[in-house]
Order: C-alpha cells, then structure tokens, then sequence
C-alpha cells in the first residue's frame, strides 16, 4: 500500500472530493485509511460507564486507499508515487512529477 500513517492525502472521488487531510490509520490488510476530517459518520453511543453520557458522536469513517492520492510537499498537490533505492539500500517513495523523495 502507497499510504502510510501520518502521510497527508487528498481525496479524489466521493461526497469529500477535494478534501485534504492526514491519515489517522492506514490499514494493509483491508486497504483502507482513515482521514481526519473526511468521511464523518454518526454514530449513536450508549453510556458504558458511571458518569461517561451517551449519545450520538461524530467520527471518521474508514475510506479505500484507492480514493485517496498523497500530496507532495514540493508540488503541493495529489500525486502519483514511484519507489526508488537509495545508494545506503534504503527504499523511498518518490513523486512521480518532482522526483522529490518522502520522508518515511
């Protein structure tokens, strides 16, 4: 997968088109991310402690990895992503419009 916790994406399709954000959780095995600040959902809570109130809360819902595109710190827009070995054997992500490496 091309995205990774922490990476700042753009989303390309859906009712949060346009939108940026960080990524909260990246999970491979489903292949989908969480994006703060896109994809709210309602969801009504039930009281499960002394003191703690219930009610209905807002929060992120999980999204496809492929309706997402990182943005490049150089370009500042949505970009596709290549890998690249450096001379020290290390793997980095490269944009493929800049050639500019992300930090890992």
């Amino acid at each position: 997968m091309h995205i990774r916790s922490n990476d700042t994406v753009v989303v390309i399709t859906g009712k949060d088109k346009g939108k940026e954000g960080k990524v909260l959780v990246a999970s491979p095995k489903t292949g989908k991310v969480v994006v703060e600040g896109v994809a709210i959902a309602t969801k009504h809570q039930k009281p499960r402690q002394q003191g703690v109130p219930g009610g209905i809360v807002k929060q992120e819902a999980a999204i496809d990895v492929s309706n997402v595109m990182l943005v490049c710190p150089k370009c500042k827009k949505g970009v596709r992503v290549g890998h690249q070995v450096l001379e020290n054997g290390k793997k980095v992500r490269v944009c493929k419009k800049c050639g500019t490496a992300f930090e890992n």
